[in-house]
């Protein structure tokens, strides 16, 4: 289909070309000579054959099309290359804007433009003084650039929006299954080191009770501070912080690691480099962790050594335990559980590594990453190189100035007697302003209104002074084109909303199209009236006004067409990824909840007796305990990988949620930032809790591709939830979906014309009861 497309416009122009010349020639009985009609057929069939390749070599396609359509046009009669030479060239223009950077595409067009009137000089000599062909040419490249950077970055957001979706969709039915696997994972680490060590410990006190017997309190006094932090750690894991600013950096978690292994009496050297926030830095340390857990349960006492360089090309994770002393006994040789070294594994793979582990030949132990590094987390797109763009413009100068080789083309010629400044000298003057007045459209579009339609007033002026005789309607024509993409600029970007903007009464939408077509009313009656023109004044206004009315109308029509199907696009968009934004939360918070269940009947309960009996002074419970927390650690991730499916019902989520949503919504490539201070309260009230989700979901949603921050803060009386980067066209939408949210709890909405939008919900409410809150949730 695409290679059909490709050839469809190039024969089309071809038979525009072949209607114009020779066939007007032919119908008015003048057939032309045998060898223009052969000059005109090589040129034609290859600017064709060009043409139907622009795709997959356009600036290729640009040079040979112009090439052919100028030397083409020196032997053959006027007009046989009329459309090939222009919307031929102007086709090969806009496919060299929309397929290459914006670079390319202005060193062509700039390029094309010299080397056309270069080419020009070598065959009229610098006797022309008029120049409007040269002003319509510079119209017509930059209308065909602009059309083709439009196109490239239309197709761009098209790509972007479908790939957008295609994550969100893949990323509904991982994230149950991701949420499954950290549960899994974390619960294994948390179990696996702090447990451990509480055995280790345990045991090493019984064992030399009686020759050191101030090492029983020491073992006790751990076991109490390790079970509040088995405690606090399996919390987290529960409810993990959606933000990473309040955790420290990776390495200074690893070297926290360190000293706590040392403190078990592990001898552990350490050579760790900064590492970056995110996955690599989160696999790194749990790499570590494992592998300081393995040494500690196995090899008691050996000398361990933990290595992390990171740099551009990778990262590098190796920990490396020698041999064991002799007769050290291994306290935790049989709390494994067979999971660690597939755990490792996968904290690898996940983060884009691969990890290896073995004996090494002085009889220790070797575990061993390879993590991406600095360039591959960062996803930075190389440049293009110097050397290349060198070519590029050294190619462009040589093809632009080659004309100004054969100097005995060009011909002196008297110049013309006509006036000082030429009509095509103030033509091109005018529309270079109005060309670069464009460039802020999007940032000022009424400044840019005002400036264009000032200028079209003096389109008449410049008709005077350069004594223009052509065609008396192509000046005002000429000076709406800019008019009309202002026009359609505004018309797109324009939503029913309120009528103020930053404190000040907005001017109602229709308000531009009258001025302007009132200024080209204006400016064509002023033309056609210098022109001498058989009609009066007050006839010749109508139909000016007609004129211009017909032109602006058809602008802010499509411009209108165009921002309604690009935000319907984008609602359509919005809202399929807020459905499954939705669903894949729910999923994996119930898998959550699931998990964290059977956390707080087990694991949790033979924690906090094992606590217990380390506060009573019971050493031997206390080794007795942990190990039963093991074992009952073991048992809870056997039923989580059995029971894999998702529950039929679903709990809504709440707050403690918000990690899942941060993660399906970065999933899709935007840029969210969610934060919880220290002061929000661990129980809220079941409708508090369940309106602030809702709100946050409603926030980020909102956000399109722009990024945003939520933050959530509570005093005694009130929850704050404070959205940035909300996008002005949204605000009011958005602002109304919060306050129908925030309202079921009996909240308000805050927000002015710009600036964040707060959502304010009173803490009155006292918390529910635990079941009677998992009951209203379901």
């Amino acid at each position: 289909m695409k290679n059909t497309d490709d050839r469809f416009l190039p024969l089309v122009l071809l038979g525009a070309q072949a209607t114009v010349w020779p066939g007007a020639d032919v119908i008015r009985g003048s057939v032309p000579a045998g060898a223009d009609l052969f000059v005109a057929a090589l040129v034609a069939g290859l600017v064709t054959a060009a043409l139907s390749l622009r795709r997959s070599k356009p600036v290729i396609t640009l040079v040979l099309v112009a090439a052919a359509c100028a030397l083409g046009a020196g032997p053959l009669p006027a007009g046989a290359m009329a459309v090939l030479g222009t919307a031929g060239v102007a086709l090969a223009l806009f496919t060299v804007a929309g397929e290459r950077d914006a670079f390319t595409a202005l060193l062509c067009v700039t390029a094309l433009a010299l080397w056309q009137s270069l080419y020009g000089i070598t065959l009229h000599g610098l006797s022309d003084r008029d120049g409007l062909d040269l002003v319509l040419t510079a119209v017509l490249y930059a209308a065909a650039s602009a059309a083709g950077v439009l196109a490239r970055r239309s197709r761009r957001t098209r790509l972007a929006a479908e790939q957008r979706l295609k994550r969100a969709e893949i990323e509904r039915h991982r994230l149950p299954a991701v949420e499954r696997r950290r549960m899994e994972r974390e619960l294994h680490d948390v179990s696996a080191h702090h447990l451990t060590a509480v055995v280790v410990t345990a045991g090493a006190a019984l064992g030399l009770r009686d020759r050191r017997p101030e090492l029983a309190e020491e073992a006790l006094r751990f076991a109490a501070e390790t079970g509040r932090e088995v405690t606090r750690a399996l919390g987290a894991v529960r409810a993990p912080a959606p933000s990473r600013e309040q955790q420290p950096s990776p390495r200074e978690r690893m070297l926290g690691l360190v000293t706590g292994f040392s403190r078990l009496g592990q001898h552990v050297e350490c050579e760790i480099d900064a590492l970056p926030d995110g996955a690599v830095g989160d696999a790194a340390y749990g790499i570590v962790r494992e592998a300081l857990t393995n040494v500690a349960r196995h090899a008691p006492g050996a000398h361990t050594t933990v290595t992390c360089r990171y740099d551009d090309a990778r990262t590098e994770v190796v920990v490396t335990s020698a041999a064991p002393p002799a007769g050290s006994p291994a306290h935790g040789a049989d709390l494994g559980s067979g999971r660690g070294q597939g755990f490792l594994r996968s904290r690898a793979r996940e983060a884009g590594g691969t990890l290896t582990s073995g004996p090494t030949a002085e009889g220790g132990w070797e575990v061993s990453a390879v993590l991406p590094g600095r360039l591959a987390a960062a996803s930075v797109k190389p440049p293009v190189p110097w050397r290349y763009r060198l070519a590029q413009v050294t190619a462009a100068v040589g093809l632009a100035v080659q004309p100004l080789l054969p100097l005995l083309v060009v011909r002196t010629e008297s110049a013309s007697s006509g006036p000082g400044v030429s009509a095509g000298v103030l033509f091109a003057l005018l529309t270079a302003g109005q060309a670069l007045a464009l460039l802020w459209r999007h940032r000022a579009p009424r400044t840019v209104q005002g400036v264009v339609c000032g200028l079209a007033l003096l389109w008449p002026v410049a008709t005077a002074v350069g004594e223009y005789t052509g065609w008396v309607l192509l000046p005002p024509l000429l000076s709406m084109a800019a008019t009309c993409a202002v026009i359609a600029s505004v018309a797109a970007r324009t939503t029913t909303g309120p009528s103020v903007a930053d404190g000040r009464p907005r001017l109602p939408a229709w308000t531009g199209p009258v001025v302007a077509t009132t200024v080209h009313a204006a400016a064509t009656t002023a033309a056609l009236l210098h022109r001498g023109a058989s009609f009066p004044g007050w006839v010749l206004a109508p139909g000016s006004t007609a004129l211009a009315a017909l032109v602006v109308g058809a602008a802010w029509w499509g411009g209108t067409l165009r921002g309604r199907h690009r935000r319907a696009a984008r609602s359509a968009q919005a809202e399929h990824l807020a459905a499954w934004t939705e669903e894949a939360v729910r999923d994996a918070w119930a898998e959550r909840r699931r998990i964290a269940t059977g956390l707080e009947t087990t694991v949790l309960a033979r924690t906090a007796d094992m606590v217990a009996q380390a506060e009573a002074g019971r050493l031997d419970e206390v080794a007795e305990r942990a190990r039963e927390a093991l074992a009952a650690m073991r048992a809870l991730l056997d039923t989580v990988r059995d029971a894999e499916a998702v529950p039929a019902l679903r709990p809504q989520p709440t707050l403690q949620a918000l990690d899942l949503l941060g993660h399906q919504i970065r999933a899709t490539g935007r840029d969210v930032g969610i934060r919880l201070t220290d002061r929000i309260p661990r129980r809220l009230p079941t409708t508090v809790d369940l309106a602030a989700y809702h709100a946050c979901e409603t926030v980020l949603a909102a956000g399109g591709e722009e990024p945003m921050a939520v933050e959530l803060d509570a005093d005694e009386a009130m929850l704050t939830i404070t959205a940035i980067g909300v996008p002005d066209a949204v605000r009011s939408a958005l602002c109304r979906q919060l306050s129908a949210r925030a309202a079921m709890a009996g909240g308000t909405v805050t927000a002015g014309p710009s600036g964040p939008v707060r959502v304010l919900l009173p803490l009155t409410a006292a918390p529910a009861a635990p079941q009677d809150d998992e009951e209203r949730q379901r």
